[in-house]
């Protein structure tokens, strides 16, 4: 888990496997920004794949909100060429991936008002300084 975002008090999880639907099994907030931390679940063992963000710092240091939030930006994002629900699947049975565990942190909404964006970049950074890349699914920081 990456322990700088526990300190956010709106936040949740949700396991994903190849045969859910997304947008059903998705519990994330459709009106908040933040952060998403993707972990895969395989041959026993848990490894963080992927690390995403929901919204961006617009102008005179306000936010812009994806349009539907962090649910929307997981459910109908696009990754691997395609959206999420169909690529994710794809790629799971790929990789041997039995099911992908989901991490939400609202990081600007309501009283929290840190944007997503640099908080990727350090999470980003530190992942690539521990273990010398990034994590598989991140292409870049």
């Amino acid at each position: 888990m990456i322990e700088e975002l526990q300190k956010y008090r709106q936040k949740g999880n949700f396991l994903f496997r190849p045969s859910s639907k997304l947008a059903e099994v998705c519990n994330a907030p459709a009106n908040s920004s933040g952060v998403f931390a993707i972990y895969a679940l395989e041959r026993g063992r848990v490894n963080l794949v992927f690390v995403g963000i929901s919204g961006k710092e617009g102008p005179e240091a306000t936010i812009i909100h994806n349009k539907g939030g962090m649910k929307a930006k997981i459910v109908t994002g696009k990754q691997f060429g395609g959206f999420c629900r169909n690529t994710w699947p794809m790629r799971m049975k790929l990789e041997n991936i039995d099911a992908l565990e989901i991490h939400w942190f609202v990081t600007y909404g309501g009283m929290e008002k840190d944007f997503p964006r640099n908080l990727e970049i350090d999470i980003l950074t530190k992942h690539q300084e521990q273990f010398g890349r990034l994590p598989r699914w991140n292409t870049e920081i």
